[in-house]
């Protein structure tokens, strides 16, 4: 066992001869033994490394033992304090032991009873910081199943940080990932306490990870491993890689800044079963990004495709996204509601791509090229249908030329019958209609065509979505010209 694992024992007795014996014999016994001549210079140790255990004379000058059992359950809340006594304070001392001291010693004492006490003492402590990392391992095995659960990179990063920063007691936590290219960047840090907490230097971390797993280190030799050090100086480094089958994309770094406060086996345990969900997480939640992208870039494709089909009714299907959308947020829908009505939006006219006719022709279509225009729902139904990832899009493609009254198509549905999105679109697309220019008219004014929507509220139009649209779109237009939007007049 190194120095920095074995136990650590603080002597404090105004008398030097009891300090010089128990530091020698306890030394023998393998324990790291420091010594205080009374209350005030144990505190000044005691700020300076961390002690397991304080054995402590009860009379002092300066400050005695109760006065500094007090002291130490402030400043250093796991150390065990044991006090010595003579047989005339017997009393004091079991008054100690209520106000929290571990047992007492009575002087004069047999030096195989001292040690007898430390043993057992410790083990107590042992057992205690056991059954505590026990209680940590549960609570950072339903952390880890929070991370793998979830496909947001943010949540992912934002969770391990705070784990690491939370359940380790950490003076600072950092969380590097790989930048696709070959290097390394700081994605998220959190920094509580006095001083600076460094930036660490990848590479270093990285040629650690390379033969060996994790990194667990106490103090300054940890300084090797930064661009910048750390201020005050690194008391406990602990670094755990973020490493999938074949690579390692990034790393979790936690450090210590306080003498009190080092790293132990057990954090190193948890802080690996975490960061190895992390790393999995994190990888998926980059797939799902990357596929979210690709979604947006095949529905903004598919969109201007439509647009390219007809000059007049060029932007279109933008508009409409865009006057759902503030449907959908002014009707109080969910963020993930609100975005599949914007999408499905964009691709509410895809199925124009299946319409054999000459939409640009001047005047009113034939009624067999009405009828034909008619099936344009439909084939976008049959369009997205195949695609299973825009399958949430089909109601509000397929159905947004449906009517309150029932009277629309392609199926004549009615009332509530036909899916929000739809009805949502239906306005939007009625709207923007009457406010852009055609082949056969003129764009209406403005104002028209909002009368026009209240107007067909109850017949063609949801009453509830009608009537939020026309009473807000004032002050949305409004919004959107300061923000330097092109707003038909």
């Amino acid at each position: 066992m190194s120095p920095d694992e074995r136990p650590r024992v603080l002597i404090v007795d105004d008398e030097k001869f009891i300090r010089d014996i128990l530091a020698d014999f306890l030394g023998m016994e393998g324990y790291v033994v420091r010594t205080a001549e009374d209350g005030t210079a144990a505190l000044h140790e005691l700020s300076q490394a961390r002690y397991d255990l304080i054995i402590s004379d009860l009379k002092m000058p300066r400050m005695g033992g109760i006065e500094l059992l007090e002291q130490v359950g402030q400043r250093a809340p796991s150390a065990l304090t044991v006090i010595m006594t003579g047989f005339g304070t017997v009393e004091t001392a079991i008054d100690a032991m209520k106000r929290g001291a571990y047992d007492y010693i009575l002087k004069p004492f047999k030096v195989e009873e001292v040690i007898h006490v430390v043993q057992r003492g410790l083990e107590k402590q042992r057992l205690t910081a056991e059954n505590l990392r026990m209680k940590e391992a549960l609570s950072l095995y339903k952390v880890s199943e929070a991370i793998q659960a979830s496909l947001s990179l943010d949540e992912v990063i934002a969770t391990l940080r705070a784990t690491a920063f939370e359940e380790l007691g950490a003076d600072s936590v950092a969380v590097w990932l790989d930048d696709g290219e070959g290097s390394f960047f700081e994605r998220e840090r959190k920094h509580d306490g006095a001083g600076k907490p460094g930036t660490a230097d990848p590479a270093a971390f990285l040629a650690h990870f390379k033969s060996e797993e994790i990194l667990l280190e106490h103090g300054t030799r940890g300084n090797r491993l930064f661009a910048e050090i750390p201020e005050p100086a690194l008391v406990s480094l602990l670094a755990v890689p973020l490493r999938t089958k074949t690579k390692i994309i990034g790393f979790v770094m936690a450090s210590s800044s306080t003498p009190s406060k080092r790293f132990d086996e057990g954090q190193r345990k948890l802080l690996s079963i975490v960061a190895s969900r992390a790393a999995a997480a994190v990888e998926n939640a980059r797939l799902y990004e990357d596929l979210r992208a690709t979604f947006q870039q095949t529905i903004q494709g598919l969109a201007k495709a439509i647009d390219k089909m007809d000059r007049y009714t060029s932007g279109h299907s933008d508009r409409v996204a865009t006057y759902a959308m503030y449907l959908a947020v002014r009707l109080g829908l969910p963020p993930d509601v609100v975005e599949i009505v914007r999408q499905s939006a964009l691709m509410h006219d895809i199925g124009k791509i299946g319409c054999v006719l000459n939409l640009n022709k001047p005047g009113k279509l034939s009624q067999d090229e009405y009828e034909m225009f008619k099936k344009h729902p439909s084939y976008g139904h049959d369009i997205l249908e195949p695609i299973k990832f825009l399958h949430p899009l089909i109601p509000g493609v397929h159905l947004h030329h449906e009517r309150w009254d029932g009277r629309g198509y392609p199926m004549g549905l009615k009332g509530e019958n036909v899916p929000l999105i739809a009805r949502i679109i239906s306005v939007a697309d009625t709207y923007d209609a009457m406010t852009s220019d055609r082949a056969y008219r003129r764009a209406l004014p403005h104002e028209v065509a909002v009368a026009e929507v209240e107007r067909c509220s109850g017949s063609q139009f949801d009453p509830e979505i009608a009537h939020s649209f026309a009473s807000g779109i004032d002050e949305y237009r409004d919004e959107q010209r300061s923000l330097g939007k092109k707003i038909p007049e």
